[in-house]
């Protein structure tokens, strides 16, 4: 809806299906591990028009990290 592109790597997808075979739960356990690690994103990002894309990776998962942002490249101004 922001025009930005929401980027999984394949490690972060076995992080979120392991996450969920622990917990022993289903589809709403997967929605309940993909808001946790998005919820700073989804609240920060509309106000931010230069984000281009979020990357989330197994580190993301695991606690490690933050989701990775992406930001437009600004145009080089003309001297």
């Amino acid at each position: 809806m922001d025009g930005i592109k929401l980027t999984f790597t394949n490690d972060s997808l076995k992080a979120i299906a392991n996450k969920a075979i622990e917990r022993t739960t289903g589809a709403r356990g997967l929605r309940s591990i993909l808001e946790s690690i998005l919820t700073e994103v989804m609240y920060d990002s509309p106000s931010n028009p230069t984000i281009k894309e979020v990357v989330i990776n197994e580190e993301t998962i695991s606690g490690r990290s933050k989701p990775i942002i992406v930001h437009e490249e600004k145009a080089a101004r003309p001297a």
